[in-house]
């Protein structure tokens, strides 16, 4: 019998125990009767994306639960340039970026400028369109601080270095692009980017959306951090490799921008944010439109891993009772025929306050689904149940086979 699948990913979800939470992680200590009642009912296990021990971005544990593997992998660049809704052209090299607060001496005061979220279509578009020594510059503003930069002409690599430092301390400046392999092209790239770093702060500093953020307290959007630079490899769609149809329902660029590059259609909305405040009952219901015209349906939510980023235990728990939420307005549909699947594509210690190599919950309901003995979805209790560990390429191929879209091997 061929079912339909929601694969539910709650971003960054994994954690480790946090003694403001009395040593339980958020996932542990948050309150949540969906995501337990499936567990209860279904087959858990704990996943890692690639390996025990190995983190992975959020781009890359994306595409391992689209069903890629590292080798597939064409950088973060070209992936929020496709969740941008940016078309690369053969040469282009493509860069996530941040907007960011530098002082006067280019020290970096806020990777996120205060993690700005208005006016950020104003500011890139007074730096989108600059020439500098032959190369274009196309710059496009992406979820709240985050945006996308290309580099389009000729002679151009992506064999440069980040110019974000990952480190807010008011001390320490932004990196210098350098080239990674000493090539003529590279070097050229790398000068091209540094002069425009610096054009883009005389800009943004000058602006009024940032003279007014500063009279209001907030911090200025003054500086543009670079990262991930790449060149868009021809990448295989996975609906097409296995002839099935699928949609994305998220907010973050760079989920979007994945499931575009693996084929899947996408559907968004402005009161999805990604934030504590996105609209989860509007994100169930655009699940449940999906589903009529698709056999899969992959939605995000992003909350959790802020919260983790921000060493903030309990809004981190309050962000996977959003989930829980999340996952509450969908069964509240009563779908026939269909397989809840819920699954993180890397964990987020608060205490870390980055991504780590903890392995993540992941579980599987609905029709056809063995049950194990598991009654609560948590990281200690899904290690004991019925799907093992698995790496994230074995989940994700559980569901497709599910769809009945894998192969048999032999006769």
């Amino acid at each position: 019998m061929k079912r339909k699948v929601i694969l539910a990913i709650a971003d960054g979800i994994g954690d480790r125990p946090c003694k403001e939470l009395g040593d339980m992680t958020p996932l542990e200590y948050a309150k949540t009767p969906n995501l337990d009642k499936l567990a209860k009912t279904g087959a858990t296990g704990i996943m890692d994306l690639l390996g025990p021990g190995v983190p992975v971005g959020t781009d890359l544990g994306h595409m391992i639960l689209f069903g890629y593997g590292l080798e597939d992998y064409p950088g973060r660049g070209p992936i929020e340039a496709s969740g941008a809704g940016l078309t690369l052209e053969p040469g282009d090299v493509a860069f996530r970026c941040n907007f960011a607060t530098v002082d006067e001496e280019f020290n970096v005061v806020d990777r996120r400028a205060g993690r700005i979220r208005e006016n950020t279509h104003i500011l890139a578009d007074s730096i989108n369109g600059i020439e500098i020594d032959g190369i274009k510059i196309l710059f496009k503003e992406a979820t709240e601080h985050r945006a996308v930069l290309i580099l389009r002409g000729q002679d151009l690599s992506e064999n440069i270095t980040d110019s974000d430092p990952k480190i807010i301390d008011g001390k320490t400046k932004y990196k210098k692009v350098q080239s990674t392999d000493g090539s003529k092209e590279s070097m050229h790239t790398a000068n091209v980017l540094n002069k425009f770093l610096l054009k883009a702060n005389e800009i943004l500093k000058k602006h009024e959306i940032n003279k007014d953020r500063e009279v209001k307290g907030k911090l200025p959007a003054n500086f543009i951090l670079t990262r991930g630079a790449g060149m868009m490899p021809n990448m295989r769609k996975i609906t097409e490799e296995l002839r099935f149809k699928a949609s994305c329902v998220a907010a973050e660029g760079t989920v979007l921008g994945v499931a575009r590059l693996a084929g899947f259609s996408t559907a968004t909305d402005i009161k999805m944010t990604g934030n504590l405040d996105t609209n989860v009952k509007l994100k169930a219901k655009k699940v449940v439109e999906e589903l009529q015209n698709n056999d899969f349906v992959v939605v995000n939510l992003k909350a959790p891993d802020i919260m983790g980023h921000d060493d903030n235990p309990k809004g981190k728990v309050e962000a996977i009772e959003l989930f829980d939420k999340l996952i509450e307005n969908i069964l509240s549909y009563n779908l026939n025929d269909t397989i809840i699947a819920v699954a993180a594509d890397h964990s987020t210690p608060c205490e870390r306050r980055e991504h780590s190599g903890d392995p993540v919950p992941v579980l599987i309901n609905g029709p056809g689904v063995r049950r194990d003995r598991i009654e609560k979805y948590s990281e200690i209790d899904c290690s004991h149940g019925g799907l093992g560990r698995i790496k994230g390429c074995e989940f994700i191929w559980t569901l497709y086979d599910y769809l009945e879209r894998t192969k048999k091997r032999g006769n």
